[in-house]
């Protein structure tokens, strides 16, 4: 298998997702400060032109960082990251798709439209930076609303899931584009620290 990788959260979730599996990728770099996942040889494996993608040992692309990380769980099932049960998959899910849609896409916009306007407007269409900012305060409001509910380890109580790993890759990157974690909270620091501290967060 082959990862096309690069700089950013989302090729973090992968790379994350598979030392926790104990699976190797070998890695292509692709340099998209330059531009270069929109230039027609890198669309044509992923038409969204959106970093990372695994092309499998078939030659065929597998795109978008949660398939990516399914795909990962159902060839390698041991050690699990989603889970070994209908119960423990769903849950996983469950928190993945809160996670994305409450936090992850709010926050990505949010810079996108602000601090990472100048690269991000000529590639696609943007909200206002008003818009941005109210986009980082919804993705704000959404870790309080997290940190309220969390009390185990870790998103899924006393299992490290693909929630964790997605969260952890978002929050961390959301510090270094001006949206740190908002002050006052309790779970979600600690928390941060015992991902911080697994092997796979230095991948």
């Amino acid at each position: 298998m082959r990862l096309y990788d690069s700089i950013g959260p989302n090729p973090r979730v992968v790379r994350m997702a598979a030392a926790e599996k104990g699976i190797s990728l070998d890695a292509v770099t692709v340099d998209i400060m330059a531009g270069a996942n929109r230039q027609s040889d890198y669309v044509a494996r992923n038409p969204s032109g959106n970093t990372p993608a695994l092309e499998l040992d078939d030659g065929s692309i597998v795109a978008e960082i949660t398939a990516i990380a399914e795909y990962l769980e159902e060839v390698q099932p041991s050690p699990p990251i989603i889970g070994t049960t209908a119960t423990e998959r769903a849950q996983t899910r469950m928190w993945v798709r809160r996670i994305d849609l409450g936090y992850v896409e709010p926050m990505a916009n949010g810079f996108r439209a602000t601090e990472g306007r100048r690269m991000f407007a000529p590639r696609m269409k943007l909200v206002s930076e008003a818009g941005g900012a109210e986009l980082k305060a919804i993705a704000a409001d959404k870790l309080r609303w997290l940190d309220a509910l969390m009390s185990g380890d870790f998103v899924c109580g006393d299992r490290f899931t693909l929630a964790d790993i997605l969260l952890f890759c978002f929050v961390e990157f959301g510090d270094q584009v001006g949206q740190p974690m908002p002050d006052g909270l309790v779970w979600l620091p600690a928390w941060r620290q015992r991902i911080a501290g697994r092997p796979s967060a230095a991948a």
